[in-house]
């Protein structure tokens, strides 16, 4: 007799008892889920596979993970790594386990591998305004669907310093026109995992300029003929609008492609986050407050901020320009 026949010789009460078991645990584990960010738990998940396609054991010991780290110092970058450390540590942590990675010798064996193999973070070429403005120029001259929607994009990107997580979310209903320009609500967002929501506001632009995110989303609803659901969708090869929204992966495809229409020569440093570190260095270069910027970005962290905002003012009251000017200028 099977497991669901036993169950139906059992009286009503006791059946009813254990569905309820079963329900009850069916829950605990969807929020034990939802706990960790999708993203992080890719991640994680990733480490623990490539953990065990090297021939790494769970639970593992401080012999097996100090052979994996040193067999991987060289193939590895040091960053890599240490997020494969932290995906072990998490699974023994839930599993109620002692966390192997925590040791002295495999804490001081990833700090020389650091200091042996680290490399410099590559960065997102930061976008500043004029390759903005150029980028929306060369839509503009096209002025077809695909035209309409990469420029409402890219404004409301750029300046809304969207992470693209957020730009791909947005909803038509999540849009309010002001006679000051737009709000746009994000239900949920990196820093906002507990889902408390956040409004971003989008100003006009002067009638004269052809930059206005505002205008540009009136352009892309009319245009599109969306009255509801995802705002930025996939459009086919033969130009139909697609009920599905764009992928994230999309964002940089995207960008990179205007950028290279557009003749930039740094075309393979582009992605997606060009655009945030460009609005938050181009802002700070036009004088917004440190404050303000942080709150469009909707950053927790302030040195990262400081970061993008310093990368884009390296030249302003620099000491070698003053050196220049003071000792070989003069001498002309």
């Amino acid at each position: 007799m099977n497991q669901d026949n036993e169950n139906t010789t059992l009286p009503l009460s006791l059946r009813n008892k254990q569905n309820n078991l079963s329900l009850e645990a069916n829950k605990l584990q969807d929020y034990l889920h939802e706990a960790t960010a999708a993203n992080t738990r890719r991640a994680y998940q990733a480490g623990i596979r490539q953990f065990e396609a090297y021939g790494g054991l769970l639970p593992a010991d401080e012999e097996s993970i100090i052979r994996y780290l040193t067999h991987h110092a060289s193939l590895l970058n040091p960053r890599t790594l240490s997020l494969h450390l932290t995906a072990l540590s998490h699974w023994h942590r839930y599993q109620q386990l002692t966390d192997p990675t925590q040791t002295p010798r495999i804490r001081k064996l990833l700090k020389g591998i650091q200091r042996k193999h680290g490399k410099p973070k590559r960065k997102a070429k930061a976008l500043r305004a004029e390759h903005i403005n150029r980028i929306i120029t060369e839509l503009h001259k096209k002025n077809d669907l695909k035209a309409i929607r990469d420029s409402a994009l890219i404004q409301i990107a750029y300046f809304g310093a969207f992470r693209r997580s957020e730009l791909i979310a947005i909803h038509l209903e999540h849009l309010r026109f002001e006679p000051e320009g737009l709000l746009i609500l994000i239900p949920k967002s990196k820093t906002d995992q507990m889902k408390e929501g956040k409004i971003k506001a989008l100003p006009y632009g002067k009638t004269s300029h052809a930059a206005c995110p505002v205008k540009a989303i009136k352009l892309w609803i009319e245009y599109s003929g969306i009255t509801e659901g995802v705002l930025f969708r996939k459009i086919n090869r033969w130009g139909k609008l697609s009920h599905s929204a764009l992928h994230p992966d999309s964002i940089s495809t995207i960008l990179k492609s205007l950028a290279k229409q557009c003749q930039f020569d740094f075309v393979e440093d582009v992605s997606s986050h060009s655009l945030r570190r460009g609005f938050a260095t181009s802002a700070a270069r036009a004088g917004a407050d440190f404050s303000a910027i942080k709150r469009q970005g909707g950053w927790k962290n302030d040195s990262m901020v400081r970061e993008y905002i310093e990368e884009g003012q390296l030249f302003d009251e620099n000491a070698a320009q003053h050196l220049i000017e003071f000792y070989f200028d003069q001498k002309e």
